[in-house]
């Protein structure tokens, strides 16, 4: 039935759930200050991704061995690592030939208090990132912080990490890929970066995302 304000079409998009790549922003203090829409919990024994065409959480693969992602993990809405991303990676390595992923931006995302399930939508401030290549891929690991944490809010950069942590996460990503008996790395850890790179690469993917997807809809 058509409501008064609107034509039915009207009516079930505001029923609707949002695409959590297209149809939520960014934030409108970006970089500095982004929404993360978070996939994965460090207790998730499951690989879970967002289905690109749905917006849904899929399966994506049970995770093969016993490490788990340290952190609360997901990405960054309308992002995208596209032809930007993948040049201030090759300006960072002087390399050539590197491309984006043509994946939304992803994010680990530090928080004191455990949130127990995804998927959910948190406010954090990008502190540093991981400069990863995943076969001459551009595949960089924002870190954060939850914004206004107790413990970890106070934290503005990579170096005010415990290096333990910091470690964990680095290993983390070296090694979820890498199966008992591969001896070749899958992926490569070039670099850890600080908050200012970081903002640089948040901003260079929501500019790849523009370019590609123009200004979407955005809650």
């Amino acid at each position: 039935m058509k409501s008064p304000t609107g034509s039915p079409s009207e009516d079930v998009a505001r029923l609707a759930t949002a695409h959590p790549w297209h149809g939520v922003s960014v934030g409108p203090d970006a970089p500095h200050l982004v929404t993360a829409f978070i996939e994965i919990v460090p207790t998730d024994v499951m690989k879970y991704e967002i289905d690109k065409e749905s917006g849904l959480l899929r399966v994506d693969r049970p995770n093969k061995l016993s490490s788990q992602c340290p952190t609360l993990y997901g990405f960054l809405p309308q992002t995208l690592s596209d032809s930007r991303v993948a040049a201030l990676c090759e300006t960072q390595t002087n390399r050539k030939g590197i491309r984006g992923d043509q994946d939304p931006l992803d994010i680990c995302v530090f928080s004191e208090r455990p949130i127990q399930h995804a998927p959910v939508l948190v406010t954090v401030v990008p502190i540093g990132g991981l400069r990863i290549l995943d076969r001459d891929e551009a595949d960089d690991k924002i870190i954060a912080v939850l914004h206004q944490d107790a413990v970890y809010g106070s934290w503005t950069d990579v170096t005010s990490m415990s290096p333990n942590l910091l470690e964990r996460l680095q290993h983390y990503f070296l090694s979820y890929k890498q199966m008992p008996g591969d001896s070749k790395r899958k992926v490569e850890l070039t670099a850890t970066y600080g908050a200012d790179e970081a903002r640089s690469v948040i901003s260079a993917s929501v500019e790849d995302y523009r370019a590609r997807f123009g200004n979407s809809l955005s809650v």
